[in-house]
């Protein structure tokens, strides 16, 4: 429910503080008290068109503070969820209309976007006057409005969770269709390439290793006959080592007569002989490594190739080869045993259909039993509000090519004004003054049942008096059993049923030269019996008119 709402700058109104409780609250006043300036006021907060016209003469912006109190299953405390917006405890929403035009609009302080205030709003208030066409001209929203009245949505749940079923298994049938089409046209060139493939039988990473073995062997080539070159010096016919090997032996034969001789030259020479070797040694141990069949080399560079050649021919990397040869092999698998598969996915489409089509028919068979429900419920509510000779008629269209998530049914509620006349929908064929009547008869005969947890009636009373003024009262205040129910309103009747009543007026600015400013007051017993005695007799107030009030607030 709205229970505060917070109002600066905005038309007549500087500042304004109104505390809301639950039941009928009405709102009355003399006119161009200001009372449009409140629901427009509330209209602006909840998502309404900005107008730079809302913002009161010399101020820079308005502001308007709406604060609600919502069970914590309610389903705009989940939007505020989905939106990442703290969701808990009292609902706050803000809106700020700059005078040059631009508004901002906050959710628990948190900037949103016009568009999603709106989506918020819709789900908390519903505002309704004689001339107001929401829920009325939608025909999605009397459709909804006619499951909510049966008590149909898990049904309607059901029927869109199989017509999801459905289109998947449909858009299953037509992928796997579409594939063997194109498999079909391309079957030689897939053969052709698969078997290609296949003979080449790539593998992931295969390119990688392929030219870092490549580059190696190149390398190797390189430095091999360095190494057999270096091989040849120490161990073919010009190795100094057996040279020097000579000249030790000729040296150690004569180092008797040559005292010292052992240990200056011959041992440096003996050493210079065992690093030689060690240096021969390596050498060949290096050359073996290197050693390498010039054919291996080949043969990686015409794998490595035929690789590359094969990845250029089919516009991909050398790496998405083997993917690529999988693809070609499910493409022809679908081709040789698709239809096979067709006809299962086939079965599953028309399986699925079946589930859908008889869901969607009890559903129809559903709605048709709780439209004749509604109607009644509706006409039941009519003659008292003087449109007994009229009738509420909810017509419905159940064909399959309507079909869709909510079903095959087309809802929507039209209204015969009096006999022999023709019935067509509410906005086109009732007056403002029936309109609004018919709307409080369904808004009743549905109470709580697809409605906001606020509904507020904008002078749905007007032109209308007596007996019709006093069922309007009497409805207005079954219905606030219910949800929270609003109602401006300048009938007597209805004011004297609400639970709650505000006095609009507009009393000047101290020290404002001229300037006005509208006040709004909630009144206690004897100054409501004071206003509706103004309502029912004018300007002067008789003791005729407050002994009727007294009977009004006493019935």
């Amino acid at each position: 429910m709205l229970s505060a709402l917070s109002i600066r700058d905005i038309v007549l109104i500087e500042r304004l503080e109104i505390d809301f409780s639950r039941g009928l609250t009405v709102l009355t006043g003399e006119t161009g008290a200001g009372k449009s300036i409140l629901l427009d006021s509330l209209a602006l907060a909840l998502g309404g068109r900005g107008d730079a016209g809302l913002v009161r003469h010399g101020a820079t912006q308005g502001q308007v503070t709406a604060v609600f109190d919502l069970a914590e299953d309610h389903p705009a405390r989940r939007l505020l969820a989905d939106n990442d917006i703290e969701a808990s405890g009292e609902l706050i929403v803000r809106r700020v209309q700059s005078a040059d035009g631009r508004t901002r609009a906050f959710l628990n302080d948190s900037p949103v976007s016009a568009t999603l205030l709106r989506d918020f709003g819709e789900r908390l208030v519903e505002i309704h006057g004689q001339h107001d066409d929401r829920a009325l001209v939608d025909e999605r929203e009397h459709r909804r409005l006619l499951d909510a009245f049966g008590g149909l949505e898990p049904q309607v749940t059901a029927v869109g969770a199989a017509w999801s079923a459905w289109r998947r298994a449909v858009k299953d049938r037509d992928g796997h269709r579409a594939r063997i089409d194109a498999a079909r046209r391309e079957a030689d060139y897939l053969r052709a390439s698969l078997e290609e493939l296949d003979q080449l039988k790539p593998e992931v990473g295969e390119e990688t290793e392929l030219a870092t073995k490549r580059h190696r062997m190149m390398q190797v080539e390189k430095v091999a006959g360095d190494l057999a070159e270096a091989v040849e010096t120490f161990d073919g016919p010009h190795s100094p080592v057996p040279t020097i090997a000579t000249l030790m032996r000729t040296l150690e034969r004569k180092a008797g007569s040559l005292p010292g001789l052992s240990e200056s030259a011959l041992k440096p020479m003996g050493e210079a002989i065992d690093l030689l070797e060690s240096a021969r040694t390596a050498l060949e141990a290096a050359l073996r490594e290197a050693d390498f069949d010039p054919r291996d080399l080949e043969r990686t560079e015409e794998r490595l190739f035929a690789l590359r050649a094969a990845a250029r021919k089919h516009s991909c990397t050398v790496d998405a080869l083997a993917p690529l040869r999988a693809k070609f092999a499910a493409d022809l698998a679908d081709l040789d045993h698709g239809e096979e598969k067709l006809a299962g996915l086939e079965a599953a489409v028309g399986a699925a259909e079946a589930d859908y089509a008889a869901k969607a028919r009890a559903l129809s068979t559903a709605r048709a039993a709780t439209a004749e429900a509604l109607e009644a419920a509706v006409a039941a509510e009519l003659p008292a509000l003087k449109l007994e000779r009229a009738r509420f008629i909810v017509t419905r269209d159940a064909d399959p090519a309507h079909a869709g998530p909510e079903g095959i049914d087309r809802v929507e509620f039209h209204v015969q004004t009096n006999p022999g006349t023709r019935p067509g929908p509410m906005m086109k064929v009732a007056s403002g003054g029936e309109l609004s009547r018919f709307l409080l008869a369904l808004k009743v005969s549905l109470a709580d049942k697809g409605s906001a947890p606020t509904l507020i009636f904008d002078e749905i009373d007007t032109g209308v008096g007596g007996a019709v003024a006093g069922a309007i009262g009497q409805r207005l205040a079954r219905l606030a059993e219910k949800v929270q129910v609003m109602s401006v309103t300048h009938a007597p009747q209805v004011a004297a049923r609400a639970d709650t009543h505000f006095l609009i007026s507009k009393e000047p600015v101290p020290g404002g030269e001229d300037r006005v400013s509208t006040r709004v007051v909630e009144l206690d017993m004897p100054a409501r019996r004071e206003e509706i005695a103004r309502m029912l007799s004018g300007e002067t107030i008789t003791a005729e008119a407050r002994a009727a009030a007294e009977s009004l607030l006493a019935g």
